[in-house]
């Protein structure tokens, strides 16, 4: 973005900060901008390593995010992927943790290094498979000496929480969330995995990598975006190659390439740690300096010598195929996010922003497309702006071009309203709001002006920037950048895509867990001393306050301290169990004015207001909800109140809709998690269920409308509580509500639902629906009808933690690290939402259709012959216990607790009792609990795959196979 702010107006800081270990201070020299609302420190180590902070007192943990500026478009032409399974293998330990005797391992890691080397430059296929049969011999010795998951374990003695990390083209980043007592042991950890990774676990881990390489096989958005960086890229590894990679590279690594690309980007002088929390920045830096700041920089950094894309003169056209239903996504070219992005930003808002943009307000309100949207893809080197459209019933992808090509034309002849600018950077500012209320939000806009090397005064003044925008800027931007010529059209058609490729499953010998055994590190780690920090539980009486509005209606108010940001919500206890049509009436009311104001108007005022209001009906709940910017909620609520009691009938707009709704149900047939999503819950339902409880094609064509505009205006009729988190105060909220709220003095009760009881599992079948796609997706269900009792839970709990939770539970370790069966895979035994419902166990596995009778076998083993481990039982009790000290439940969290609360019938924290029950637990009350609750269940398993890819003889052995049609577990 434009350095329109110079060093010569940052301030410069020299603080003296004491080391947390009472080291000699030092002087650390920080920038800051002024009126930054972060209100950020920016340090640069002596060794170049950027770090970037800021303090966020609401909870005691920290966001952390260290993030290296190098990614998919860093990979050698040869190995693709690189950088992308490199993030994997830093999860893999180091030469003092990982490992229980480095040195011993070493030449076993040396030598399965040489033999991938071999393998990678040999083409028979036969030696391929000897060559592979040494690497998983040598793995299976090398594992002897490893130990596995130990920089997870690490996290769970801290008391990490959403330990992950993620790649793309720029970047690569390692996130954290910690207990903000734990930032030295964090720091300690990190500094040493950065510095001494150590590749182990290799040819599993590839395997995790390639099962994700599969599952984007059967994703059309990602080949779409692929298709569209192909087009716009051609010359740049933004679109000549995938930060995945190619099946034929991912199946020949090099080992030597990767350590050579993890010395030569893995540096200081190319990563930033970027914090946000309860934290001292004067500590923190020491803190991060004594740990990081030995790190030897890369003198020698690469730059890049990237090939410039020429001028795109005609429109590049490409098809796609894929299973989902039909699409079109155009694409056009821009600098990239360091330049002018701003005003890209505002292009992309103009022309779609969810409510009044002109592709909202001219294609998806008159129902001229089933769907359209767009937005700006930023990246480093270059953007892209893009729009997507899916066509309707006997539309062409063609029609639906030219639609959004005649929406580019009015932008780029200023076919818009000025106001929009001045809504564009309202809506702007409540997007910054957001952001500054978490601390995710926070520390991730530290890496985005990190990775894209802009000034973070230009990342403060952005918004400042758009507010100078004129209406000729915008339009001359939009004449140079968006030609009827320039862009990529990409059709995305339903079909065989000829490109994927079957790669059987290699023979892989699991490897050794170590389940029980523990390095110096670890152990050094566990035993070390903080502050501890006390848990703060709810207590419901004092943490939130229940009022009375107008008509007896609750209010369950908390209030915004820290910003202008509100929410409220109607809650009714009905929803689409207790009347079908009721989904059918909220998405109608979408295209629906008033007496006095078209849709068109009514959209274009709430964006101008900054606020969003929808109605979301669940199968037992339907909410309403109103959010945005507090100080114009009287005004939103008066508006919304107005649509809700006001809302006319526009016929046409109906018959629309329907057409509409009836093709989205054809389309959900194509989609992959879709039909197993529909799979499921045909097995915990069976064929009657809250999912099949919908409107007939004969129901929503013999509907009158009006008894859809009936159902809103009456919706407010019918009991309801409201909830409020927002910073206006109690007396002038109900205020506000008694003036605005229409509604009876006297509410209806809540009509009679229809129940769907959930099917109990009394034996073993299995439920087969077929999807052609590389892989499977599995389920296992298993219903015994116990009911919700609070004195079980805390045992539940460790046992999940135990037993399916993260990356260091028995379920993970086993799936997907010792024999490399699964991208993901995970159990538990699941509490019901609400009292009246039972129990769930439940597994999930995504895999290679080859692999599924291997996954079944190994999940069913672990599952009724749970390995029993100490040390596992421990760090699954630190973890939760580290947890609940320093997790807060906080803003509207805290209505949404005691809302849960009340479902299961309580009225205090169940946290408490989690609390005082785990510090006595032991490994044998998790046994005890795998014996009587978990251990030889019977189960439904809901399966869905490529039947002719699948042994359907070896899988009759596991139980009955029942073969479902999709109008069976559609309903439709």
């Amino acid at each position: 973005m434009n350095k329109l702010l110079k060093l010569s107006y940052l301030l410069l800081f020299s603080m003296v900060a004491a080391s947390a270990s009472g080291a000699i201070s030092k002087n650390y020299r920080y920038e800051t901008v002024p009126n930054d609302p972060f209100k950020a420190r920016i340090y640069t180590l002596d060794n170049g390593l950027k770090v970037y902070l800021t303090v966020n007192k609401e909870a005691p943990r920290i966001q952390t995010y260290i993030a290296v500026r190098v990614g998919g478009k860093n990979d050698p032409a040869e190995t693709t992927g690189l950088a992308h399974y490199f993030e994997h293998l830093m999860f893999k330990g180091t030469k003092q943790f990982g490992t229980q005797n480095y040195e011993a391992e070493k030449p076993l890691l040396d030598q399965i290094e040489q033999q991938f080397e071999i393998y990678r430059k040999t083409t028979d296929e036969g030696e391929r498979k000897a060559i592979y049969h040494r690497i998983d011999s040598l793995s299976y010795e090398a594992s002897k000496l490893a130990i596995p998951n130990e920089y997870d374990k690490l996290m769970a003695a801290i008391g990490a929480d959403g330990t992950n990390a993620y790649t793309s083209f720029d970047q690569t980043v390692y996130e954290d969330n910690i207990p903000s007592n734990q930032i030295e042991n964090w720091a300690k950890i990190q500094a040493d995995r950065f510095e001494n990774c150590v590749i182990r676990g290799f040819h599993t881990e590839l395997e995790t990598v390639y099962e994700e390489k599969n599952m984007s096989l059967t994703k059309d958005p990602r080949k779409v975006y692929e298709a569209v960086l192909s087009s716009l890229f051609p010359h740049h590894p933004y679109g000549t190659q995938t930060v995945l990679g190619t099946q034929e590279n991912l199946k020949n690594p090099s080992i030597t390439n990767i350590k050579n690309y993890h010395s030569t980007w893995y540096v200081p002088n190319n990563m930033a740690i970027c914090l946000s929390g309860d934290l001292d920045p004067d500590q923190t830096i020491a803190t991060i300096d004594k740990y990081f700041g030995n790190m030897k920089p890369n003198t020698n950094l690469p730059k890049l010598n990237l090939p410039k894309e020429t001028p795109i003169t005609t429109p590049i056209v490409r098809e796609i195929f894929g299973p989902d239903a039909e699409s079109l996504t155009l694409a056009w070219r821009f600098p990239g996010a360091n330049n002018k992005f701003e005003v890209l930003q505002v292009i992309s808002q103009i022309l779609y922003n969810g409510k009044s943009g002109l592709i909202d307000l001219d294609l998806n309100q008159q129902q001229k497309v089933l769907q359209a949207y767009g937005f700006p893809l930023g990246m480093a080197d270059y953007s892209a702006l893009m729009l997507q459209a899916q066509p309707k019933q006997g539309q062409t992808l063609d029609d639906i071009k030219n639609l959004l090509l005649v929406e580019i034309q009015k932008l780029r002849s200023g076919e818009f309203d000025d106001k929009m600018l001045q809504a564009i950077v309202n809506n702007f500012k409540l997007n910054e709001l957001e952001l500054l209320d978490t601390n995710e939000g926070r520390a991730g806009a530290f890496v985005d002006s990190f990775v894209y090397e802009s000034d973070w005064a230009d990342e403060v003044n952005d918004i400042d920037r758009m507010s100078k925008l004129t209406k000729d800027d915008i339009v001359a931007f939009a004449n140079k950048y968006l030609t009827d010529q320039n862009y990529a059209a990409i059709y995305k058609k339903q079909g065989q895509d000829p490109n994927e490729k079957k790669i059987a499953k290699p023979e892989i010998t699991p490897i050794v867990m170590n389940r029980d055994v523990a390095s110096d590190f670890l152990k050094e780690i566990q035993n070390s001393n903080v502050q501890p920090i006390e848990p703060v539980f709810l207590d419901f009486s004092k943490d939130l306050t229940q009022l009375k509005a107008k008509s007896d209606i609750p209010v369950l108010y908390k209030q915004n301290t820290n910003n202008d940001l509100f929410q409220l919500i109607y809650v009714f206890d009905m929803g689409n169990n207790n009347d079908k049509a009721l989904g059918t009436a909220f998405n109608y009311i979408e295209y629906l004015g008033t007496s006095d104001m078209t849709p068109e108007q009514l959209k274009s005022e709430f964006y101008r207001l900054a606020c969003t209001f929808f109605v979301s009906p669940s199968n037992e709940r339907t909410f309403v909800v109103l959010s945005g910017l507090n100080e114009n909620m009287p005004e939103a609520m008066k508006l919304f109140e107005k649509l809700m009691a006001d809302a006319q009938v526009n016929k046409e707009a109906y018959a629309n809709l329907v057409d509409d709704i009836l093709k989205s149900r054809k389309d959900a047939k194509l989609n992959q998690m879709q039909n197993f999503r529909r799979l499921m819950n045909y097995g915990m339902y069976g064929p009657k269920s809250p999912a099949t409880n919908i409107l007939t094609e004969a129901e929503l064509q013999n509907m009158n409308p009006q008894e859809l505009i009936d159902r809103i205006h009456n919706q407010n009729s019918y009991k309801h509580r409201i909830l409020y988190y927002g910073p206006t105060s109690s007396k002038d909220l109900l205020a506000i509500i008694n003036k605005n709220h229409q509604a009876p003095k006297e509410l209806k009760d809540i009509p009679a639902g229809e129940e769907f009881p959930r099917l109990e599992t009394p034996t073993t079948r299995i439920l087969f629906a077929p999807y052609e796609a590389k892989q499977i997706y599995m389920t296992q269900l298993s219903n015994r009808g116990e009911k919700f009792d609070p004195a079980i839970e805390p045992s539940r709990q460790m046992y999940n933690e135990y037993f399916g939770g993260g990356m260091n539970s028995i379920v993970f370790q086993e799936m997907r690290e010792s024999r490399g069966l699964a991208y993901s895979a995970w159990a538990g035994f699941n509490e019901p939402a609400y009292k009246k419902y039972p129990y769930m166990f439940q597994t999930q596995i995504a895999t290679q259709n080859d692999k599924m009778n291997d996954a079944i076998k190994t999940f069913n083993d672990i599952i009724n012959n749970m390995p029993e481990s100490e040390a596992a039982f421990k760090l699954a009790k630190e973890a939760i216990i580290a947890r609940l000290r320093t997790d807060r439940i906080i803003k509207s969290n805290v209505i949404w607790a005691y809302i849960n609360a009340q479902d299961l019938g309580q009225n205090v924290d169940s946290r408490i009792k989690l609390y005082n029950d785990a510090q006595n637990m032991t490994l044998k009350d998790v046994i005890d609990f795998q014996k009587k609750w978990i251990k030889d269940r019977t189960y439904t398993y809901c399966i869905l795959g490529d039947k002719k890819e699948l042994d359907m003889e070896k899988l009759k052995e596991v139980g009955p196979i029942q073969e479902l049609t999709q109008e069976e577990i559609f309903g439709y």
